[in-house]
C-alpha cells in the first residue's frame, strides 16, 4: 500500500503540504507538535479547513461524472468509452489515503482542546469528511480497508489488512454522518461550510446509493450473495424526511425563471442549497461553464431532451411523430425546466436583449446547455463564477421518493411533499402515483431509449417518473454517473448519442423568428447571408447518412463498450496489491496477472 506509506510520518508536518486552503506552512514547527497544537479554536479551524480539498474542484466542472447518454463533451471519458486501463499505481485511479490519514490524525489529537463547545464543531467537520471520503471510495472501489486511526510505520498488520466489506464501510459512513450531525447541530448552517444538515444529506445520498446498488446488482458478481438493501433504503427515507421536516430549507422560487436562476448565481441560494462550492480569485479560482456552453463542444443529447414532459403533464414521447420532430416544434409547450436547462428558441443570455441562436457548429447537432451560464461578462475561458451545489434540498426530495418507491411503500402524500414540490416550482401538473403505476412509460424502460433494468413491479411506473424528475432536476450536478452505476444501466453508454432530427440537407430556422440561420449541406457549399454552414459527414453526422438524428461520436473510431462484469467498479492498483502481499483482493473482471 505504497500510497498509505507516503503518509506514515506522525509528525504534524503532513499538515504543511495538505492544501492551499491553509497557511499551516507559516506556523513554526514547535507549534505544530501535537503536544502544543490542537488547543485553540484557530488551530482546529485551520487544520480542518484542509479537509475541504475533498470538495469537487474546478476541473470537475467539465462534468466528467456527467458525460454519457445525457451530455457529451469534446472528448469521451475512458469510463464511458470502455477503455479504462487496469491501474498500476495509486495515483492512476484515486487510491489515495493522505486526507484520510490527516482526518484521523486530527481526531486522535483534537481532545487537547479543552473547550468542548469549540472542539465538537470541528470534530463534526472531521467526521463528515471521513464519511464523505469513504462514500467516494465505496462508489469507486466497493470494498476498501477501513481506518479510523492514523497508521504508523510499525503498524504492519493494519497496513496490509484486507479490504473491509461494503456492509462494514456503509455502516461506518452512517455512523460518522450521525456523529457529525449530533456534534454540528448547535452551530447553525452556512452553504459554504459543513453543517449538521450536510451530514444528513450525505447520509441520504450514501444509503440510497448502496441500497439501490445492492438491489439492482443482486445475484451479479458485485452482490453475489444478494445482500439486501432494504434497510439502507429505510435509513435513506428516514434521514431524508428528517431533513425535509426539520432542516429549515425550502425550494428557491423567487424569480420568473427560478430553476435557471438557482444556478446562474455567484452566491448560493441559501434557502435551498445545503452545501456549495463558490468560485472567485480568492476562493479556489474560476471555472468554465459559460465557455463550455458556447465554444467547447459540450452538448445535451436527444435522450435528455425527450425526458421533459409537455406542459399539461403528458409525455412528449407519447406524441405521434416525436421521433422525427424538428427542434422548433419539439421545444414547444414543454416543462419549463427544458428552456431553463438547454437553449431553446427565443433564448436570451442573462443581461442581453438579443435572442441567441444555438451554436450548432459546437454542439454538432445536439442541444446547448445553459444551466450555470451567467452574463457574457463571464464568457471568456475559465472566467465563470457560478456557484456549484454539492447538496441541495431537491436531491433530498428525490432520494426520499426513490427510496420509498423502491421499497414499495410510497404513498401519494410522499410524492406531494417531494416530487410535486419540484413540479410546483415550475408550474407543472402533479405526479399521480396511481396514474404512473397504471401506465408505466414504455419509452423510459425501452432498450433503445430507456433504462430496461428497472424493477418490474406494481411500482414500476412511479419509479420511472421519479427517475425522470431526477434526470431533469439534477442534470450537471455530478450525481448521474453514480445513478447509472447503482441502477445497473451501464449498457446505456453503448447506445448512440443522438441530437436533433434533420430530414435532410437544407436551411433551418433554429431561433423561431422565421428566418433560416443554419444550412446543412452535401457537396458544394451553398451561398447565403446570416447562415452557419455545416457539411454532412464533416461538420455534422446524421444517423441515416443524409438525414436523421445528429450523432456525437458516431464513427467506428468512437465505438463504446461496457463490460457488465467489470465496469461498475474500478480496478485495484496492481502496485498496491503487490505491496499488500495479496491482502488486497482485486475487483471482479480486472485480471492483473497476480497469483494472489
Amino acid at each position: 500500500m505504497k500510497s498509505i506509506y507516503k503518509y506514515l510520518c506522525i509528525i504534524p508536518a503532513i499538515a504543511i503540504a495538505l492544501s492551499s486552503c491553509t497557511d499551516m506552512n507559516q506556523i513554526p514547527e514547535d507549534r505544530m507538535s501535537p503536544e502544543t497544537y490542537f488547543r485553540s479554536e484557530a488551530e482546529l479551524a485551520q487544520y480542518t479547513n484542509s479537509f475541504y480539498t475533498l470538495e469537487p474542484n474546478v476541473g470537475d466542472f467539465r462534468w466528467f461524472m456527467e458525460s454519457g447518454e445525457l451530455i457529451q463533451h469534446e472528448t469521451l471519458p475512458r469510463e464511458i468509452a470502455g477503455t479504462r486501463p487496469l491501474p498500476s499505481a495509486a495515483g492512476d485511479v484515486g487510491w489515495n489515503w493522505g486526507t484520510l490519514r490527516n482526518i484521523n490524525y486530527y481526531l486522535q489529537n483534537s481532545s487537547k482542546c479543552t473547550d468542548t463547545y469549540v472542539r465538537n464543531r470541528y470534530d463534526g467537520v472531521a467526521y463528515f469528511f471521513r464519511a464523505f471520503f469513504y462514500y467516494n471510495m465505496l462508489t469507486k472501489f466497493g470494498e476498501v480497508p477501513w481506518y479510523d486511526q492514523p497508521i504508523g510505520s510499525a503498524d504492519t498488520e493494519l497496513l496490509c489488512k484486507p479490504r473491509d466489506s461494503r456492509d462494514v464501510i456503509i455502516g461506518h459512513i452512517i455512523d460518522d454522518c450521525d456523529r457529525a450531525f449530533d456534534l454540528l447541530l448547535p452551530y447553525g448552517k452556512k452553504t459554504t461550510e459543513i453543517c449538521a444538515w450536510t451530514a444528513l444529506a450525505l447520509k441520504s445520498r450514501a444509503t440510497l446509493f448502496e441500497g439501490t446498488f445492492r438491489k439492482y446488482h443482486a445475484g451479479t458478481t458485485f452482490n453475489a450473495t444478494s445482500l439486501s438493501g432494504d434497510r439502507l433504503l429505510e435509513i435513506c427515507a428516514d434521514a431524508s424526511r428528517k431533513l425535509i421536516d426539520e432542516g429549515g430549507y425550502r425550494l428557491y422560487t423567487d424569480t420568473g425563471e427560478p430553476y435557471r436562476n438557482l444556478f446562474a448565481t455567484i452566491e448560493p441560494r441559501a434557502e435551498e442549497v445545503i452545501w456549495a462550492r463558490i468560485y472567485g480569485d480568492q476562493v479556489g479560482g474560476r471555472h468554465n461553464a459559460n465557455d463550455e456552453s458556447k465554444t467547447r463542444f459540450a452538448s445535451m443529447t436527444k435522450r435528455f431532451a425527450n425526458l421533459f414532459l409537455m406542459t399539461d403533464g403528458s409525455r412528449f414521447t407519447d406524441k405521434n411523430g416525436w421521433q422525427t420532430m424538428g427542434y422548433i416544434d419539439e421545444c414547444k409547450n414543454r416543462d419549463p425546466r427544458m428552456a431553463q436547462s438547454i437553449l431553446c428558441p427565443g433564448y436570451k443570455q442573462m443581461g442581453q436583449d438579443k435572442v441567441q441562436a444555438i451554436a450548432l457548429n459546437y454542439t454538432e447537432g445536439c442541444y446547448q446547455f445553459i444551466k450555470y451560464v451567467m452574463s457574457d461578462d463571464y464568457d471568456a475561458f475559465r472566467q465563470s463564477r457560478a456557484s456549484m451545489p454539492i447538496f441541495r434540498l431537491a436531491e433530498v426530495y428525490l432520494n426520499y421518493a426513490e427510496a420509498l418507491a423502491e421499497l414499495g411503500t410510497i404513498t401519494q402524500d410522499d410524492i406531494d411533499i417531494s416530487v410535486n414540490r419540484l413540479r410546483d416550482r415550475v408550474g407543472m401538473p402533479h405526479l399521480s402515483v396511481a396514474d404512473a403505476n397504471s401506465t408505466p412509460d414504455p419509452y423510459m424502460m425501452s432498450e433503445e431509449w430507456g433504462y430496461p433494468n428497472v424493477t418490474r413491479s406494481a411500482n414500476t411506473g412511479v419509479i420511472l417518473e421519479i427517475r425522470r424528475e431526477r434526470l431533469i432536476e439534477l442534470s450537471l450536478e455530478l450525481v448521474h454517473y453514480n445513478d447509472i452505476l447503482r441502477w445497473r444501466e451501464g449498457k446505456v453508454y453503448e447506445k448512440p448519442f443522438y441530437g436533433m432530427y434533420f430530414p435532410g440537407p437544407g436551411k433551418y430556422d433554429l431561433t423561431g423568428d422565421g428566418k433560416a440561420n443554419v444550412c446543412i449541406y452535401t457537396g458544394k457549399k451553398p451561398s447565403g447571408i446570416g447562415l452557419k454552414f455545416l457539411e454532412i459527414d464533416k461538420d455534422i453526422f446524421l444517423s441515416e447518412g443524409d438525414k436523421g438524428y445528429a450523432v456525437r461520436f458516431g464513427s467506428d473510431a468512437f465505438k463504446r463498450t461496457w463490460n457488465e462484469n467489470r465496469d461498475y467498479l474500478y480496478g485495484i492498483p496492481t502496485n498496491e496489491r503487490s505491496l499488500s502481499n495479496g491482502a488486497l483482493s482485486q475487483n471482479p473482471g480486472w485480471n492483473d496477472g497476480l497469483s494472489f
